[in-house]
């Protein structure tokens, strides 16, 4: 599909006053979406275990007693909070522990009401990544756990258990109803998703040397672009867990058993960033454990793997290259765990000791919050050191976090997330106004094309002045999941940079922005979610309205969406204009609205004044066996449920016999009709057969505006 953008004449604001859009019918109008206020409160929490040199936690401390620096600067304490877990799972032995207690993991409620039930207990999470677990690891890793929950667990612990295969699985709430936590662990059974485990290899160090297994096909694959995405996807899981979790008051520890992670920081850097952050900000500390236990490496790998070729036996290169691929799998659970408070657990013999070690790590703790005197938005990593004035104490804590950015900081990665988490946000996003309108033309029985045209006001353009031109550039993304499933099956992006030189930038400058693109559908009921950002200030609007696309019926004359316009443009490239975009689902050949060089460019609000002229699009669509010569189209004007106008029948503007398709454009002067709100109706018929069928669009006809606004250009950043 031909990206296209437009820049047209703004309707003046003081007209949406007077004459508002087309009413619509009842059955049509889009329910109130509520209002969002979102607030940013910049305040850091640090979870403190003080233990004496026998290790056991260190009561009654106040807030004078501690010092905490960011990056060498000292930090007031403004919130100051001891979690004191030993004493409550001393407090509530017996029948008090037998009271179920459930906090669910996903739709918590708010966190006031959450904070007497959770406060000072212990929430642990264990987190099974079936994706890099072998069967024999995953039974050494639910063995210790249902030994956790049967032996060790406390009065104080409320235990959750979440599985990461195909995607992220929740077994088990936080609860300390023991039967239900060994149910949730029952249903760990080893399957398809651990064969991804068997793919897990991580890529040679530069300057290193990659062994290959000798599988005795003709060739083998080379699984890195695999291994990077498969990474990826762990820590996504992690940072979607930590920002679950994030509506739970308190400290939470996320136990992770695993068989390693390909990948090393390096090569993940951006999604490794993500998840620290996310769960420094939910307060989350992540304990890996590396369930493949203690065990000796066999020189060339043991018989669960075919040998390595060449000559890498021989020469010592595949016992090193075993060496390394193990080191690196931990490289980055061992940087998780230590920035956000952790531990990680290697070479194990006997993996309960890890839940001993959590336990012990979170008897009691000290939360200490403070507001950063650095109010600078840069994103980078900021160093926590906390100090005590007694001696002889020994602290644990988080070492740093990341701080938040604006979008001036932001990479390239931080901007294409910042588009998906706009796309998956059940919230409107309302920084930037976007009028949208979406028509259906029928390609073929089976696909339909859904044209998405997006309207930008003038106030949201930010001409920046460069080497004698202005420039703006937006970003574009849609997604079409269907409406039953939930499930994406049509998606489009595109970045536009509008640059306008001298010439046109007074004539242009002011007015607004036209974005036109495209998505191919089968017929169905889908939900589409539509995202534009303008790339200077790093505003976002969002827009999501329901599509219904009829199936066509078998000999009856169809009909697409009525189309309206007041304006032509010729289908052609120009320089001011540049676009990089990437579709799913919307590549053609040739956009239905362009015919005979012109393309027509939708209204999107459908508001028209009395000196435009009126375009109307639409498409019939013909049953087989009927002879086209007979089509007629002419269009009807409804006020208030009354006929006030109609237009003479007319013949196609064009027809694709191929397809069978009669393409219509019929124009009109608004100036006779009186102005007010207007049902359209285009009619289409077979002259001299049963055959016909109708169309609708809704429109408003205002005065035109008495004075036209200075032309102002906005100053350049």
């Amino acid at each position: 599909m031909k990206t296209a953008i437009a820049i047209l004449l703004a309707v003046p604001l003081a007209l949406g006053a007077q004459a508002p859009g087309p009413q619509r019918p009842a059955s049509q109008q889009r329910p109130r979406q509520p209002s969002v206020l979102h607030t940013t409160v910049n305040l850091v929490v640090v979870d403190v275990e003080v233990t004496d040199a026998s290790g056991r936690p260190v009561k009654g401390l106040e807030p004078s007693d501690f010092t905490v620096l960011e990056n060498g600067k000292s930090q007031k304490i403004t919130s100051f909070v001891y979690a004191d877990v030993e004493g409550f799972a001393n407090a509530n032995g017996g029948a008090e522990a037998a009271k179920p207690v459930v906090v669910p993991v996903a739709g918590s409620p708010s966190k006031s009401d959450l904070g007497p039930v959770v406060r000072d207990r212990r929430l642990i999470l264990l987190f099974f990544d079936l994706t890099s677990l072998h069967t024999a690891d995953l039974l050494r890793a639910r063995e210790a756990a249902i030994h956790f929950v049967k032996d060790q667990m406390s009065p104080a612990d409320l235990v959750g258990v979440v599985a990461l295969g195909n995607r992220l699985g929740l077994l088990s709430n936080f609860t300390n109803d023991k039967e239900a936590l060994l149910s949730a662990l029952a249903r760990l059974e080893p399957g398809i998703d651990s064969n991804l485990a068997d793919l897990a290899s991580a890529a040679a160090p530069e300057g290193g040397t990659s062994v290959t297994e000798d599988t005795g096909a003709a060739w083998t694959p080379d699984d890195t672009e695999f291994n990077v995405f498969n990474t990826d996807r762990k820590l996504e899981a992690m940072q979607d867990l930590a920002q679950l979790l994030a509506a739970i008051p308190g400290k939470k520890i996320v136990m992770q058993f695993t068989g390693g992670i390909t990948q090393t920081g390096e090569e993940n850097r951006t999604t490794v960033e993500a998840a620290t952050d996310a769960a420094n900000r939910a307060d989350v500390s992540f304990y890996s454990v590396d369930a493949r236990g203690l065990f000796a490496e066999i020189p060339g790998g043991d018989a669960s793997h075919a040998a390595s070729g060449g000559t890498s036996m021989f020469s010592g290169a595949s016992v090193v290259s075993q060496e390394q691929m193990r080191e690196n799998s931990r490289d980055t659970l061992e940087t998780l765990a230590a920035d956000t408070g952790g531990r990680a657990f290697f070479d194990l013999g006997n993996l309960s000791k890890a839940f001993s070690q959590v336990q012990q790590d979170t008897d009691g703790y000290y939360l200490l919050g403070y507001t950063p005197t650095d109010t600078r938005l840069n994103g980078r990593w900021r160093e926590i050191k906390v100090k005590l004035n007694r001696r002889g104490l020994r602290l644990r804590y988080r070492t740093g976090y990341y701080g938040a950015k604006d979008f001036a900081h932001f990479t390239q990665e931080d901007r294409e997330q910042q588009l998906f988490d706009a796309l998956r946000s059940e919230n409107p996003i309302l920084e930037l106004p976007i009028a949208l309108e979406t028509t259906v033309f029928r390609l073929n029985p089976r696909e339909v094309f859904v044209p998405i045209a997006a309207k930008l006001p003038a106030s949201t353009l930010q001409w920046a002045e460069k080497r004698g031109s202005h420039e703006d550039q937006f970003d574009f993304a849609a997604e079409v999941r269907d409406a039953k499933t939930g499930r994406p099956v049509a998606a489009l992006q595109d970045t536009i940079t509008v640059r306008l030189g001298s010439e046109h930038y007074e004539q242009y400058s002011h007015r607004t922005l036209l974005y036109q693109g495209g998505v191919i559908l089968a017929p169905g009921s889908y939900r589409l979610k539509f995202v534009a950002r303008e790339n200077d200030t790093g505003r976002i609007g969002t827009f999501q309205q329901p599509l219904e696309i009829p199936a066509p019926v078998s000999g009856r004359l169809g009909v697409s969406s009525v189309l309206l316009s007041s304006q032509l443009v010729p289908v052609q490239k120009t320089s001011e204009v540049k676009t990089e975009g990437m579709a799913i689902g919307g590549r053609l050949a040739q956009s239905p609205l362009e015919v005979s060089g012109e393309r027509i460019v939708p209204s999107v609000t459908n508001v028209f004044t009395r000196d435009q002229t009126l375009y109307v699009f639409f498409q019939a669509y013909l049953p087989s066996k009927v002879d086209a010569q007979a089509l007629r189209s002419g269009l009807v004007f409804f006020r208030n449920g009354l006929e006030v106008s109609r237009s003479p029948l007319v013949t196609p503007a064009a027809y694709d016999a191929a397809t069978r398709t009669a393409s219509f454009r019929i124009q009109l002067p608004l100036e006779r009709l009186p102005l007010g709100r207007y049902t359209l109706q285009a009619v289409t018929i077979l002259a001299g057969t049963p055959y016909a069928a109708f169309s609708r669009a809704f429109l408003a006809l205002v005065p035109p505006p008495t004075t036209t606004a200075s032309a102002t250009a906005a100053p350049g950043r």
